[in-house]
């Protein structure tokens, strides 16, 4: 039986120029299952599009804070200005029917046959989607993680924290293609980074493969028409900082 490849995607965020390109490239690479953690709308100028497309591919999608801000009627008084806009524009350009899928979306899922989960930002208080940066931010997950590994976004930067006998340890994602295997006795919290708006200075799509049973990791960077997306952005009146950001990838 030839082995189980599974995309883990996160944070698309209404681009469905780098969403479409992602899901060609994970295609090219023989994948079998897709699997999301989460922000599938915001910031972007295709919300639907990218719910559509993101329904009809995955198996399973978690709910990220921008799937559920743009599903519940609730205050943006947290929200930073620009996020906040592309909320209240969102809310107006998705079907009833996208707005209930998002609405209820899991926080988390739990994959035990093959040890993994997927979560938005955290398994400790997933609804307070709080960011992990650093080792002290994974510590706190950790203890909430019931499998050897877990997928996770957010922050929109691809990294590896893992948890030995040592304590916690954070890592810079390999350069794309690079295949890591994951050592026994550890925990892996792994960010898979940014479909639809990249922060960490690459603008490229950021996603990456999981082979459960060889208990290998590959990251993969994916470009795509990062001038089209940022048009798309400026022409649906969204503010300029989005339009700019796609361009540097921060």
């Amino acid at each position: 039986m030839a082995e189980e490849r599974i995309a883990i995607l996160g944070d698309v965020h209404a681009n469905i120029d780098a969403l479409n390109a992602v899901v060609e490239d994970a295609r090219a690479e023989a994948v079998t299952t897709f699997h999301c953690v989460g922000d599938v709308v915001g910031y972007n100028a295709n919300p639907q599009e990218c719910v559509d497309l993101i329904r009809s591919i995955c198996t399973v999608v978690v709910r990220g804070n921008h799937d559920h801000y743009c599903s519940h009627n609730v205050s943006l008084s947290d929200f930073q200005p620009n996020a906040a806009i592309a909320i209240e524009w969102t809310r107006k350009q998705i079907n009833e029917e996208s707005v209930k899928w998002l609405a209820n979306l899991p926080m988390t899922k739990t994959f035990f046959q093959q040890s993994f989960s997927i979560v938005h930002a955290t398994l400790d208080m997933p609804e307070q989607w709080g960011y992990v940066f650093d080792a002290f931010d994974a510590a706190a997950h950790f203890t909430y993680q019931p499998t050897p590994l877990c997928f996770h976004g957010h922050t929109h930067i691809p990294a590896v924290f893992e948890k030995g006998g040592g304590g916690v340890s954070r890592y810079d994602a390999p350069p794309a293609g690079t295949r890591i295997s994951l050592s026994f006795g550890r925990k892996y919290f792994i960010n898979v980074g940014s479909v639809g708006q990249s922060r960490d200075g690459i603008p490229q799509a950021s996603y990456a493969i999981y082979e459960p049973r060889s208990r290998i990791i590959e990251f993969r960077r994916v470009p795509y028409d990062v001038e089209a997306a940022a048009e798309k952005v400026r022409q649906a009146g969204l503010p300029q900082r989005l339009s700019d950001r796609l361009l540097v990838g921060k």
